[in-house]
């Protein structure tokens, strides 16, 4: 049963949320992000990553008793607060989504997740890495993958019977990225549409940090197997999704990359009547945990199984945190339906633009310890943001500020980074 009270406050956050989804600038903002995409961009778009940011919404914010809405509740006051204060080109769509709640096995082998180092908040984690032998992957099994439908429906329902009349309820997709942490309710909080292939992020789970950097050499075969079981894995994982009909159309505000919109004319419109299929969605691809071995050695181990999956997709958005450009005409090469790349602060940007050109979008992401902490260093970040308009002159631009997690509870310098940037591009 759910207390007034909490009915309130959602009714209350759900009319604030379509006061917002229906501004003129929205639909702006939503041309903009596809013109981008479209690789006919007008300018830069701009967003920041707000959800992992502690303290950007307080927990004596969140006033709802149920913990299914107090999980509504935050990303309802995260998303609002990052509209009522930034002015980055965040989109409010007028709707609320809602991700396919998931039942997985484990591979046979199961990855413990410790709990995080250190006192208070952490984003720290170790694993067991449980595969330290040939013998260990005869323990490898496929997993089986469930959809809770019923736990899914219960939870629309409650959902529309508070907020229906007021914001409607979308239902499709999850994340598979946070699904592999699978560290607390966070498919409550919106993240669906990432359809993340993870590989080397898991394989990096089963082996840890030394086999993956000596067995390139010393247990090459191996490396071949798991990456080989990986691709099975994501192949089975986002088939069922197609096959349950279970897909939404990912071209809209659901990330389509590492907090990239979806908004782009060569895919099937979000509003498409008919069922998605995954060659309607954007797929991401990224190898951070092999960016340490060579262009050469991540063609041979890595390139390959990314290419075969990518297939299965639209469009693929490529990267992370790591560099791209010494491997970057490869991976071109290799995946034809590549769209947008990852420029972090690890990649050379003037070289990278001159690949990319104005054939890719060049997702540029800031490097974040900059901003974050007790003092920003401005003068790195304006200089930061200076570099990339100049070597980007005549690219197709987003610029995503992402993986900050603390601002020391200063929230007013994240505006002035928008500001600073917007100045700086003569936004």
């Amino acid at each position: 049963m759910i207390c007034q009270n909490d009915h309130n406050i959602i009714r209350e956050l759900a009319t604030k949320w379509m006061e917002w989804a229906s501004l003129p600038v929205m639909n702006e903002r939503k041309r903009l992000w596809k013109a981008v995409h479209d690789l006919k961009a007008e300018r830069p778009v701009i967003l920041i990553e707000t959800a992992w940011i502690d303290g950007y919404v307080r927990p004596d914010e969140i006033r709802c008793e149920d913990p299914f809405l107090r999980n509504v509740e935050q990303n309802m006051r995260v998303t609002l607060r990052q509209a009522e204060e930034l002015n980055d080109d965040l989109v409010i769509e007028p709707h609320y989504r809602l991700g396919w709640r998931m039942r997985f096995s484990d591979y046979g082998v199961p990855v413990e997740i410790r709990a995080p180092m250190g006192a208070g908040h952490s984003i720290a984690y170790s694993f067991s890495f449980p595969i330290a032998t040939s013998a260990d992957l005869s323990r490898l099994r496929p997993r089986t993958l469930a959809v809770d439908r019923v736990e899914t429906h219960r939870r629309r329902a409650v959902l529309e019977e508070i907020m229906g009349d007021i914001l409607p309820v979308r239902l499709g997709n999850f994340d598979p990225f946070i699904s592999e942490f699978d560290v607390g309710e966070f498919g409550d909080l919106g993240f669906t549409g990432n359809f993340f292939f993870g590989l080397t992020w898991q394989l990096y789970r089963f082996i840890g940090n030394d086999r993956l950097l000596y067995w390139v050499y010393d247990e090459p075969q191996m490396i071949h197997q798991l990456m080989n079981y990986l691709l099975e894995d994501r192949l089975a994982l986002f088939g069922f999704f197609e096959q349950e009909g279970l897909l939404d159309f990912n071209t809209d505000s659901q990330m389509a990359g590492p907090r990239s919109y979806g908004y782009v004319s060569d895919l099937a419109a979000p509003d498409t009547a008919r069922p998605a299929r995954l060659k309607d969605m954007w797929g991401w691809a990224e190898s951070q945990e092999f960016e340490m071995i060579s262009p050469e050695m991540y063609q041979e181990f890595v390139l390959p199984y990314l290419a075969k999956l990518s297939e299965r997709f639209g469009l693929v958005y490529y990267g992370c945190c790591e560099r791209v450009d010494d491997r970057l005409p490869m991976i071109i090469n290799a995946i034809p339906n590549l769209r947008s790349v990852s420029v972090s602060g690890w990649s050379d940007h003037a070289k990278t633009a001159e690949i990319l050109g104005n054939k890719y979008v060049y997702s540029r992401k800031p490097t974040p310890a900059y901003i974050s902490g007790t003092n920003p260093d401005w003068d790195r970040l304006e200089a930061d943001m200076k570099k990339t308009r100049d070597v980007t002159k005549n690219c197709n631009v987003e610029i995503l500020l992402r993986d900050v997690y603390t601002t020391n509870g200063d929230r007013a310098r994240l505006r002035k980074w928008v500001d600073m940037t917007k100045k700086i591009f003569q936004i």
